[in-house]
């Protein structure tokens, strides 16, 4: 007679299906305490329960099987943490994502807007303290982060002279990287560390506004777009944002404003 759990027990006490058991014995990550030889039942041990509940939960967070047995086979409390940790962000970035995918499609199924507010503004030749590189589309956040707040600490409020922007290149769009520049209009930009003196051109935009967070962003891209092919001439350039209200200014995000800036050619009045 065997002492133990049989699988079927072992199975109703840690919510793990028999078929389920039987894979992690035969992928190594749990193994029963004893199989015997000759019915090749599997028997396991109470002590058995509380790390095959840790794997039922980190499976519920789909943490990938290779990683669980990496969790369990590490003795260190800071090694079996940071792999935890790790896996949290990817799931917390993957929400944030289709959070994201939610909002731009609902906005999508709602029908448009007939009178889509667009300004044709001439905007004049700037010099601007700012910080440029070239990347991925999908770096582009962290990055903006991490270079705004550069020029946040560099320009206190006393020396700015209007509201944050950006610069992104079409290719960076088509082509999933290319040219960022972000900047801020300040009474004397000073190059220091990654900061440059950049002197923005003159151009002619159409414009309009996002509201709130920038989940949703592209839908306002899109419809500025089918707006200026049916108004006005495009031309081939970078496009501007213009960050009027953001997480910066207040924690309400219902007030955020973000104008985004079409490249168009405009006639003389």
């Amino acid at each position: 007679m065997h002492s133990g759990l049989t699988i079927g027990e072992f199975a109703a006490l840690t919510h793990l299906s028999v078929r389920t058991l039987r894979r992690y014995h035969e992928a190594g990550l749990l193994e029963p305490a004893t199989v015997d030889t000759f019915t090749g039942y599997r028997y396991y041990s109470a002590e058995q329960i509380p790390p095959a509940q840790v794997i039922h939960r980190l499976r519920q967070l789909d943490v990938p099987l290779a990683e669980v047995k990496s969790i369990l086979a590490t003795d260190d409390p800071g090694r079996r943490a940071d792999l935890i940790t790790g896996h949290l962000r990817r799931l917390e970035e993957e929400l944030d994502r289709t959070r994201s995918a939610v909002v731009s499609l609902r906005q999508l199924l709602r029908p448009e807007p007939a009178d889509l507010q667009v300004e044709l503004r001439s905007v004049p030749g700037r010099t601007v303290a700012a910080i440029g590189d070239r990347m991925a589309l999908d770096g582009v956040v962290a990055w903006y982060d991490a270079a705004m707040a550069e020029l946040d600490a560099a320009y206190p409020p006393a020396e700015r002279t209007g509201p944050p922007g950006g610069r992104y290149a079409n290719e960076l769009f088509a082509d999933g990287a290319g040219s960022v520049t972000v900047y801020r209009p300040v009474r004397d930009p000073r190059a220091a560390g990654r900061i440059e003196v950049v002197e923005l051109p003159a151009v002619d935009l159409a414009i309009t506004v996002h509201s709130g967070n920038h989940d949703g962003i592209d839908v306002s891209y899109g419809r500025l777009g089918a707006w200026v092919v049916a108004h006005a001439l495009a031309v081939d350039g970078p496009i501007y944002e213009t960050y009027v209200v953001g997480p910066r200014d207040t924690d309400v995000e219902s007030q955020w404003r973000t104008e985004i800036g079409w490249p168009v050619f405009r006639l003389s009045a």
